[in-house]
This record gives C-alpha cells, structure tokens and sequence, in this order.
C-alpha cells in the first residue's frame, strides 16, 4: 500500500483535473450532458484510480489501476481534441492540459516500471 497522498503523479493528477475543470466551463451549454460530462469524467478517474490502487493489497493491483488511470489520459485528449476539432475551444487553450496529459502519462509508465 501506498499513501497516494505523496505521489507526484497523483498531485500532478489532482491540478489537471481543476485545470479541466476550468477550462470545460468554457464549453457550450448544450454540451452539458456531451462533452463537459465525459471529460470532467475522464478527469476526475485519473487521480481516483491512482488512489484507488495505491490503496490496493499488491503492487499488481496498483498497476492495473495505474493502467485504468493512463486509458483515461488518453481518453481525455483525444475528447480535447474534438472540442478543438469541433470549434468548442482553441487550440492554444488546451495546450497546458495536453502538456500536463503528457507529463502524467510519463510519471505513471515510471511509476509501473517501479512497481
């Protein structure tokens, strides 16, 4: 077990949802139900499955968990992108998040390689 409390990657988790957050306020209100639901969705799995797992018995789990956490970064830009595609945002207003996407996918390959 873990305390996800002092991981890096779960921090860094917990920033890019608020940014997420933020930046979905900016989305059209008849996607209120759409889009804005499934990213903050998407958001709010990352840094809960990496808590979840740090909370498991083995390291095994944890990894499973960490591997739910980084279908979600992927399915978090790829929805990102389709608000970008669509017109909802501006590129240049996704770029911080899509960097911080990518920087959390990195920390949690380095994480898995740890377990």
């Amino acid at each position: 077990m873990y305390k996800y409390q002092d991981l890096q990657v779960w921090e860094k988790s917990m920033d890019l949802t608020t940014g997420i957050y933020k930046l979905t306020g900016k989305l059209p209100q008849k996607e209120q139900f759409g889009l804005v639901s499934q990213i903050n969705r998407c958001a709010v799995s990352i840094a809960s499955n990496i808590a979840e797992g740090a909370g498991r018995n083995t390291n095994g789990e944890f990894n499973q968990f960490l591997g739910i956490a980084s279908g979600s970064l992927f399915e978090l830009e790829t929805q990102l992108l389709i608000s970008v595609r669509v017109g909802y945002l501006k590129e240049s207003e996704t770029t911080s998040a899509i960097d911080l996407i990518k920087e959390i996918q990195k920390m949690l390959i380095g994480l898995k390689k740890k377990l």
